[in-house]
């Protein structure tokens, strides 16, 4: 669970440096108003493109791990019945 949060801080951190990163550098460039806005469009574009492939990692993890818990709880539901029916085998 912490190497989960940890991963997404990281990436959280990681986006939002690349976005401060690219903001500043545009901002600091000698250029006309024109290229600086387009400058600044491109660096939003490349920032969400990122932003929505590191999500689908994250969603692709969290589906992956929510069927490893549900097989996992599946088998113990199993074992639990199993359990239960020689039970009310022995009762019988």
């Amino acid at each position: 669970m912490a190497e989960k949060k940890k991963g997404s801080k990281f990436f959280l951190g990681a986006v939002l440096g690349t976005v401060a990163g690219a903001v500043a550098g545009v901002l600091m460039a000698p250029k006309s108003g024109k290229e600086t806005r387009k400058d600044i469009s491109d660096g939003a574009k490349k920032a969400s493109k990122k932003a929505k492939e590191g999500s689908k990692k994250l969603v692709a993890r969290g589906k992956a791990k929510a069927k490893k818990i549900g097989d996992k709880v599946s088998k113990e539901a199993e074992t639990v019945k199993g359990k239960v029916t020689k039970k009310d085998a022995k009762k019988a």
